[in-house]
């Protein structure tokens, strides 16, 4: 989930929007690694994958609207099938005690980390 991440971070940075090839191949690799790995996430990982998730949900939902044709339905589709992991992972994070307040607080930081620095 780490490499997922780290990408995840170069996408949300980048000026150009990526392909839908690109963007499916990514997806494809996010679910089939929450299939393999979700059940021995630890913490840390549980939050790294909701990050993950909601932020290619959030995107697949944006470029539903803006596709036209069958794309738009794959990334609709996309988008639903990730709203499953999302409410998993973030019913993992309620139940250790985190609130909506928590995680909203923890991916604004999740995404200062991923900013590029500016050069001094």
């Amino acid at each position: 989930m780490q490499a997922l991440y780290d990408q995840i971070q170069v996408y949300l940075n980048m000026e150009e929007e990526i392909s839908f090839k690109e963007f499916s191949e990514y997806y494809r690799k996010v679910v089939a690694e929450l299939g393999d790995v979700h059940e021995t996430l630890d913490e840390e990982m549980v939050w790294k994958s909701l990050f993950i998730v909601e932020n290619v949900m959030n995107n697949a939902e944006g470029r539903a609207s803006q596709a036209k044709g069958s794309e738009s339905k794959k990334y609709a589709k996309m988008a639903q099938r990730l709203q499953l992991w999302a409410k998993n992972l973030a019913a993992r994070l309620g139940e250790a005690g985190y609130t909506e307040e928590d995680i909203s607080e923890r991916f604004n930081q999740m995404l200062e980390e991923g900013a590029p620095t500016e050069a001094k």
